[in-house]
């Protein structure tokens, strides 16, 4: 799905990752985090995949809201978790958005 965002400006967290063969929770923790993160304030949406590298884009209001989920004590956890358990290799790109347009094909 993709997410509904407001007019720019907003912010984009572009969180990008390869894992391990370790499962132990991951899948469960993913879900927990997305749920959690939608509670955060200044939380505007996410879209997720993975085949091989995964992309996860979460949308945030302010670079404070940014900073208050990084620093969130369950979120917290799980960034120990995929250090030591599920993540090869990650990186954390935070963007402001200027500009987004799109396009939606009408049902027939």
């Amino acid at each position: 799905m993709i997410a509904q965002t407001p007019k720019p400006p907003y912010y984009a967290v572009i969180f990008t990752s390869l894992r391990t063969e370790v499962e132990n929770g991951y899948i469960k923790m993913a879900e927990q985090m997305a749920e959690l993160a939608k509670q955060q304030p200044g939380y505007l949406g996410q879209e997720s995949a993975r085949e091989g590298v995964g992309i996860t884009v979460s949308y945030w209001k302010s670079l404070e809201d940014i900073r208050s989920w990084k620093h969130q004590s369950e979120h917290l956890i799980a960034q120990k978790y995929g250090r030591e358990q599920w993540y090869t290799h990650y990186k954390t790109r935070i963007c402001l958005v200027e500009r987004d347009y799109g396009f939606e094909k009408e049902a027939l």
